[in-house]
């Protein structure tokens, strides 16, 4: 109907009326119907479920109308150092930071406002850290500094830039309201680095480009936060240095010959020079040795020669060991004529082997007289008629 205003309040609402602009009632849940033909009437709806009156105007309202907000709506103040933690039916469900202000609905839900001391107390109690951590604290969370810290590393808590102390492996909390909290984190395990591709000249002035590997460990993470702002980079450095000056001071042939004396070398020299920044190097070993393109071609050219020259000497020698064996033999069968006799039949035996029919002329001795002359002489004994061997086929 013209001039009548009606509003609508579930039961799960709050509905605040407001006359000319002022706060003058708040309503439970029903139907209300008005004559307000000329505006001055309206009504805003606060929703129950959430615990907190979400109004920008909600805190001045219950300032300037007590006696209307005193049986509905609670208003709660934090001190400058103290945070408050809301519980809702006994759950946290919320964080108010210092100076804070936030009205609360006083039904259907209980709510309880937990505060907390906040000066000169930074750490979060470990059993708050927890639950913080699941809720969303909105425009608190940037305040709220929270890391875990996994085994076989350390925290270091920087407070206002300074470093204030160290933290064991677990989950560690810090209020930073009114100071500025920072969590650096530093691996104590063995950790490897390595310098790849690096052009070097030897001592006789050979171009290489050489790989490292270095292991190495944190010994002191406090010295290496307060002396170094990148540690990585400087250990980097140091191991580069360290490869230039041990890989200037050796030829080629050294280099090639014992690479694992290098490595020992730059080793001692890095661990030296990077021991009071609160570093251990444990290990550096050269991974590759690279030549250039005509380098490796001497190169294998100097090792086919070897290679051949090695060949050679082993032929000779084995050329030399048969002439003596074939020396030794002769002498046997100068001082044997059995021996002889045999090594006649023998080769006898070896040439019939390869033809198909042998004609025999003077005898099977006169074939041995004929075939081996040994030492110039001949068989006196007189020559039989020859006559040929039986066909086998006949």
């Amino acid at each position: 109907m013209f001039g009548y205003k009606r509003v609508a309040v579930a039961c799960h609402e709050r509905g605040l009326l407001f006359r000319d602009r002022n706060l003058v009632a708040i309503l439970g849940p029903g139907l209300y119907r008005w004559f307000d033909p000329l505006g001055r009437i309206t009504v805003e709806l606060g929703d129950l479920r959430q615990p907190e009156l979400r109004l920008a105007q909600a805190e001045i309202l219950v300032l300037l109308a007590p006696k209307v907000c005193a049986d509905a709506l609670q208003r709660v103040e934090i001190g400058e150092h103290e945070v408050g933690l809301v519980h809702v039916d006994g759950h946290l469900q919320g964080l108010i930071p210092p100076a804070g202000r936030r009205v609360f609905w006083k039904e259907p839900r209980a709510v309880r406002i937990e505060r907390l001391e906040i000066a000169g107390q930074l750490r979060i109690p470990e059993a708050v850290i927890h639950r913080l951590l699941r809720l969303d604290l909105g425009e608190a969370r940037p305040f709220l500094q929270a890391r875990e810290i996994p085994s076989r590393h350390l925290g270091l808590l920087f407070v206002d830039g300074r470093l204030t102390g160290t933290l064991e492996p677990g989950l560690h909390g810090f209020w930073a309201f009114h100071h500025s909290v920072r969590i650096e984190i530093l691996d104590l395990r063995r950790q490897a680095m390595e310098v790849s591709g690096q052009e070097i000249l030897t001592k006789d002035k050979v171009s290489l480009r050489l790989n490292l590997a270095a292991g190495f460990e944190i010994a002191d993470p406090v010295k290496v936060s307060e002396t170094l702002e990148d540690w990585k980079a400087e250990l980097y450095r140091e191991l580069q240095f360290g490869l230039r000056q041990a890989v200037g001071l050796r030829t080629l042939d050294q280099l090639l010959e014992d690479k694992d004396s290098l490595g020992q070398g730059i080793r001692d020299q890095v661990a030296a020079r990077v021991a009071p920044y609160g570093l251990a190097v444990k290990e550096v070993g050269v991974k590759d040795v690279i030549l250039p393109g005509e380098m490796k071609t001497i190169l294998n050219q100097v090792v086919e020669a070897e290679k051949l020259a090695q060949a050679n000497l082993i032929k000779r020698r084995e050329e030399t060991a048969a002439t003596r064996s074939l020396l030794n033999t002769a002498r046997l069968m100068e001082q044997n004529p059995l021996l002889l006799r045999l090594k006649e039949l023998e080769s006898l035996e070896k040439v019939t082997e390869r033809i198909d029919r042998l004609t025999v002329f003077g005898g099977l001795e006169g074939v041995l007289a004929d075939l081996i002359r040994i030492g110039g002489r001949s068989d006196d004994r007189p020559s039989r008629p020859s006559r040929p061997l039986p066909d086998p086929d006949s």
